[in-house]
């Protein structure tokens, strides 16, 4: 039922506590013109693509960069507070692989999401589509780690929302400085997780528990 129509009768409007999270609709991809531009790259760069291994090497290689940038949709589901807990819930170690969109390189690692309820909770498999949906597709650590924060705190409205990002860029490790093994850790922490000392204190130890 519509707001109008349910205002016309007098009853409420039920709030949509399960809306679908999707990006697929603001992307225009052209796989034709992908594995027509990889062939034209890999051939620039000396391979010969007449070579039998290497004839499905620009569609493969398309492929797997329109994979790896195209996240899947998702039902954002929450469910009413109804015991009041207002603790902190915390998921860690989420899998995490994005593109390094300087180098269109890939990046590892796992990511920690937490947050202090309010009047909703999240269903817990939730933490880990909603970091898929910002690390598929070229990106920052640093910008993904406060994307991700900022959309669970404007869909969520909880009292205080954390996220930290640890991963190994391989534009670091496989070229340039090649520094192997060598982690970047990036943080964001909105409302009272960043403004309650306490809160904050408690969020970053765990994030620290199991390194």
């Amino acid at each position: 039922m519509n707001t109008a129509l349910a205002k016309a009768s007098g009853l409420h409007a039920v709030p949509n506590h399960r809306p679908l999270i999707s990006q697929t609709s603001t992307i225009a991809t052209d796989p034709e013109a992908a594995v027509t531009a990889a062939a034209d790259l890999l051939a620039a760069l000396g391979l010969d693509l007449d070579n039998e291994s290497l004839i499905e090497t620009p569609r493969r290689m398309a492929h797997a960069l329109l994979e790896m940038t195209t996240p899947r949709d998702f039902e954002f589901t929450t469910f009413p507070n109804e015991e009041d807990y207002d603790e902190l819930v915390m998921v860690q170690d989420i899998p995490l692989q994005s593109l390094c969109e300087h180098h269109m390189l890939p990046f590892v690692g796992r990511a920690h999401v937490g947050y202090l309820p309010g009047e909703r909770i999240l269903g817990l498999s939730k933490f880990a589509r909603m970091v898929e949906l910002h690390s598929r597709q070229p990106q920052t650590q640093e910008r993904m780690t406060k994307q991700i924060a900022d959309h669970l705190n404007d869909l969520l409205q909880p009292r205080g929302v954390g996220v930290v990002i640890e991963a190994e860029h391989t534009c670091m490790s496989l070229r340039g400085a090649r520094a192997s093994g060598a982690l970047t850790t990036t943080s964001t922490l909105l409302g009272q997780l960043r403004e309650d000392q306490r809160s904050r204190a408690e969020f970053m130890s765990l994030t620290r528990s199991n390194r």
